[in-house]
Order: structure tokens, then C-alpha cells, then sequence
């Protein structure tokens, strides 16, 4: 499994940027490359030059101004139609991006394949005003990246929302969205994913519609519902790292997942083969709990836990919550199957659904994403 440096103290905003041979990495300090040695002979890496390596639908990203756009929004809004490749050299992209859902089968790259090198950023809130005077962004719209389209892919990238609450200790539209993934057939492999509240928004473009979405190998972090929507989900192999807070002294600090699945959707959110630690005290944590809507009251969360290592920062007693006392956890679709940890122990049988052996074959990553296959790349 990946797994990430040691997270180190933060600064002001949560995230310590630190210099990493030719680009930066946000959240987790970089480790010096042996001497004599450099990490990025060149901005592209294993991708080579734009002149090298150009083909007719690829881009290349350089912040740094050696490549074909310095900007990942300006690289986005060049492309026409679909099928098209960006490669993002080293650096931190401070910006907010869109790919709008006529541009599908795109494909992101972080050229020297460590997500801490390429970092996309931004520090917008729920509750931050919009410049036009219209109002404040919603939890929609704080979202550093928007993926609105079907077939998009993005590897050994790093989103991140370093909007932080010490900075507007009395707002209350405290959410920070790293990235809003609304696509069918979406997929990240080796991607960080950084934030605060709502880091990870994996849902739909609309209710009515279905969005299989694939998560391997990344390392996602947060504390409220930092893994939240309505998309059919599969997380395999993901480390969750729940962060401790200094604005609360008591438990719980916040809640890892909160699915939103519609009613009529067979499918929510697979975590199987990870792990989930925290940097807070023992129990300080629940799981999850289960987000229905004031749009869309049918909705029935699902959340399937198997095979996965839960730390001591889960509350095991009792590891689900209600956001909503009309909508109890119990009567949503949650279920647990052979996982591991002291968060994990059944000390309270009744607060720890399992699935029997027959039920756990049809909770399989195949089952969720049917003929998609996006775990077959590395072979």
C-alpha cells in the first residue's frame, strides 16, 4: 500500500508547502534525495519534453513557464471535445479548475509520478463571498477542482482546499471542498486528496443519474464529513487520515464518510483493503454518518467497510451518528465486513452491523463498477 511521509507541523492554513526538487508538495514534508542525485533532471519527467513527447490531443503543464500552458484551467479550456491528456510538471497550481462535462476522457498526470510534487490548490469556504457580490459560494462552489465529465482519470496528482476556520472563526459556512467529482467512470490512482471539511465530494451530476467512481491507492484527509455524496464509490486500498482540531474539546471532532446515495441506487460506497488513522485521541472520531438531503429526502445512504484497518481514533462503541435524528443511521444502509484495529472491536454488537460471508461476495469492486474495469491499468 502507499503510504504517506509523515505529516509535519502545520502552518498557517493547515498545510506546510515545502520545496521538493523542482516542485512542492502541500500537507506532507518531503523526504532529501540521496547525494549526488536529483528527483526531476527535468520538469516532465518519465513524460520527457512537450518537443519530445508531443502528441496531437497532450498538453503540457509547467508553472514555470516551460511547457505549453503555466496554468491547469488555461491547459483545460484550450482542449475541444474529449480524449485529451494533460501532463503537470512539478509545482504548486494555485487556482481553481472545471472541466465541463463535454470534455470526457480526460486524463491528468503528475509528471514525476509523486503526488506531493503536483499540487492543486485553492482556499475558497462555503461561506467565502463571491466577488460579484452575489452572494457566498455554497459547498458546491468552494470546490477546488471540478470534474463534471464522464471518463476522466487523473494520476500521482494532489487536490487541496487550505481553506482554514482559525482564519473566519465566526463563519458557519465552514466547508472547503479539495475536489467535486460528478462523472461516470471517473478514476484516481495515487492521488492525496487535502482539506478540512468536505474534502472529497464523490457524487452526480444529477440525482437521477449514476456515477461509478474508483479510488486506488490515494491518501485522503479531513475531519467533518470529509468523504461525502451520492456517487456508487470504490475505495481500494486508501489510507483516511482524520485530523485533530484545536476549535473543539470534546468528542466526536467529526465523521470520515457520509454517503448520500439515492434510494434507487443499488450502490454507495465501497472502502475495502485501507486503513484509517488519526492524528486526534482515541474515540475522538465516528466512521460515518448518513447525509439525506433536504433535496432529495428518498435518499438511503450506503456505506460497506471491509477488510480494513480502523486505529484507535475511531470511536468502536459506538462508530455511526445521525446528521439527522429523522434519518437514523440504523434504517441506512451501513454494513461492515472482517475489519481490523481497535476501531474496529464489536464491544456493542448492535452498533456494528456485519455482513455475513454470502452478503460480503456481493460487496466486491466488481460488483459495484460492473463492466468498468479501471484496476486493470497497471497491468
Amino acid at each position: 500500500m502507499h503510504r504517506p511521509r509523515p505529516r509535519p507541523a502545520p502552518s498557517r492554513r493547515g498545510f506546510l508547502l515545502t520545496t521538493a526538487g523542482a516542485g512542492t508538495a502541500l500537507g506532507l514534508a518531503a523526504v532529501p534525495a540521496a547525494a549526488g542525485t536529483r528527483r526531476h533532471p527535468r520538469p516532465f519527467g518519465r513524460y520527457g519534453s512537450p518537443a519530445a513527447r508531443r502528441t496531437p490531443k497532450t498538453l503540457y503543464v509547467d508553472p514555470h513557464g516551460r511547457g505549453d500552458f503555466t496554468s491547469v484551467q488555461a491547459a483545460v479550456t484550450a482542449t475541444g471535445g474529449g480524449g485529451w491528456t494533460l501532463v503537470l510538471a512539478p509545482g504548486t497550481y494555485r487556482e481553481t479548475v472545471s472541466v465541463d462535462a463535454d470534455r470526457t476522457g480526460a486524463t491528468w498526470i503528475g509528471a514525476s509520478g509523486d503526488p506531493r510534487d503536483v499540487v492543486i490548490v485553492y482556499d475558497n469556504a462555503a461561506g467565502t463571498p463571491k466577488p460579484d457580490g452575489s452572494g457566498t459560494y455554497g459547498t458546491s462552489g468552494s470546490a477546488t477542482t471540478t470534474v463534471r465529465a464522464d471518463g476522466f482519470t487523473a494520476r500521482s496528482i494532489t487536490f487541496a482546499n487550505d481553506w482554514l476556520r482559525a482564519d473566519q472563526p465566526d463563519w458557519t459556512g465552514t466547508q472547503a471542498v479539495a475536489i467535486k467529482v460528478m462523472g461516470d467512470r471517473s478514476a484516481f490512482h495515487d492521488c492525496h486528496f487535502l482539506g478540512h471539511q468536505d474534502t472529497l465530494y464523490a457524487d452526480t451530476r444529477d440525482r437521477s443519474l449514476f456515477a461509478r467512481q474508483y479510488y486506488e491507492r490515494c491518501y485522503v484527509e479531513g475531519d467533518v464529513d470529509f468523504v461525502f455524496g451520492r456517487a456508487t464509490a470504490v475505495y481500494e486500498r486508501c489510507h483516511f487520515r482524520t485530523l485533530t482540531r484545536t476549535d473543539l474539546d470534546a468528542a466526536p471532532y467529526g465523521f470520515v464518510f457520509a454517503p448520500s446515495t439515492a434510494g434507487a441506487n443499488p450502490r454507495g460506497y465501497l472502502v475495502t483493503h485501507g486503513r484509517v488513522t488519526s492524528e486526534a485521541p482515541d474515540g475522538y472520531y465516528k466512521l460515518a454518518r448518513p447525509w439525506v438531503p433536504s433535496s432529495d429526502t428518498t435518499a438511503r445512504p450506503m456505506l460497506t467497510v471491509r477488510e480494513t484497518h480502523l486505529g484507535a481514533g475511531i470511536d468502536a462503541v459506538a462508530p455511526y451518528a445521525n446528521m439527522r435524528d429523522a434519518y437514523p443511521w440504523q434504517e441506512q444502509r451501513f454494513s461492515e465486513y472482517r475489519n481490523t484495529g481497535p476501531g474496529a472491536a464489536i464491544t456493542v454488537p448492535e452498533n456494528r452491523p456485519q455482513l455475513t460471508r454470502a452478503e460480503a461476495a456481493t460487496h466486491t469492486r466488481e460488483a459495484y463498477l460492473g463492466d468498468w474495469r479501471p484496476y486493470d491499468w497497471r497491468r
